[in-house]
């Protein structure tokens, strides 16, 4: 796993990141094609939103694609901007480490993960939107590759350690945010990245 985590910051043109990463780029290209879609005349904001949405009481009837379907959209372009630099900067090396399909099961477990937390913990009339819960989610992946990856430097240790305590300290500040789909998700993302990376971790670079 050695220089694994220096793809954090290393530079890489276009077309070579969507070859390299297809599934951190789908996911930002659907993330960015249902915003567009959301503000055309045709489909006003709220449609989408409300048939997509993390409505809790609409779960409880029945509507479980909002365990899945929050976690494409984005009430506003700053909400949007800052989930998917998060994706582009957490998911690349998850994804070349865990491989497309465990990646795509962390990301979308963790997503589901705090979506259900959200439902069981909070009251029926509760709604919700954004990739936080799958984003807070690859974080606790990498803190899970601290206990399982033997070989990770100190310096990457303490890097990821520092991100996730900010990451949680920074999330738990934010007025009206949703901190249990935050903290459900990182949990779930150290569970799953526990289970799901172990064996490569452990395989030798």
């Amino acid at each position: 796993m050695k220089g694994v985590f220096a793809m954090l910051i290393r530079p890489i043109r276009f077309s070579a990141f969507i070859g390299s990463y297809p599934v951190v780029s789908a996911i930002f290209l659907a993330q960015w094609l249902l915003f567009a879609a959301m503000r055309l005349p045709v489909l006003p904001t709220q449609t989408l939103y409300e048939a997509l949405s993390g409505v809790n009481l609409y779960i409880a009837q029945g509507e479980i694609w909002r365990l899945v379907s929050p976690v494409f959209v984005h009430i506003d372009f700053s909400h949007l901007l800052l989930n998917s630099f998060s994706l582009l900067l957490l998911g690349p090396c998850l994804e070349r480490l865990a491989g497309k399909w465990k990646f795509i099961l962390l990301y979308f477990g963790c997503g589901c993960g705090a979506n259900l937390a959200s439902f069981f913990l909070l009251p029926l009339t509760y709604s919700h939107a954004g990739a936080s819960g799958a984003l807070f989610g690859l974080i606790g992946a990498y803190v899970a590759l601290v206990w399982v990856g033997e070989d990770i430097p100190k310096t990457s240790r303490q890097t990821i350690l520092s991100i996730a305590v900010i990451s949680v300290v920074t999330a738990m500040m934010q007025p009206g945010a949703n901190h249990t789909a935050h903290l459900s998700g990182l949990v779930a993302g150290m569970l799953l990245g526990g289970m799901l990376l172990q064996r490569k971790a452990a395989s030798p670079a």
